[in-house]
């Protein structure tokens, strides 16, 4: 017996698991394997929320530049639209030789969260060839 004795104590000094260790790898992963969906979860919702980021700069540009160049207004919002994510709601005003536009969209991952991605654009207004001064 007492070989017995000092081979299970030796094999818990080494590290080697007994067998009153047994199931400790099942809980650790029980535990674990949670958070890294969530951290998984987490770092998909923020990429999205970067390219629905990144989709509003490229339409408030691209509506700037089409407003600096006096395109009608319904064709400015018509540009601006179709580069920015999906539902998002485009506004156009023009003040003393700039235009203003800006874009607000909700991240489609997160349509449950009262979370926004805004953002705006200013340009000066293009003069026309044989406009008046």
């Amino acid at each position: 017996m007492r070989g017995c004795e000092w081979t299970a104590r030796a094999e818990s000094r080494r590290g080697v698991a007994g067998p009153s260790d047994r199931g400790f790898v099942t809980a650790e992963t029980a535990v674990v394997l949670p958070v890294l969906v969530a951290f998984a979860m987490a770092l998909v919702y923020g990429l999205l929320v970067v390219a629905a980021q990144i989709q509003c700069v490229d339409a408030a540009r691209t509506g700037a530049r089409a407003a600096a160049r006096q395109d009608p207004a319904e064709a400015v919002v018509e540009v601006t639209r179709e580069a920015a994510p999906r539902g998002a709601r485009v506004t156009v005003s023009r003040e003393a030789g700039q235009v203003r536009v800006s874009v607000v969209a909700e991240p489609a991952a997160l349509d449950g969260l009262p979370f926004e991605v805004r953002e705006e654009a200013v340009a000066s207004v293009e003069r026309t060839v044989g406009a008046e001064p």
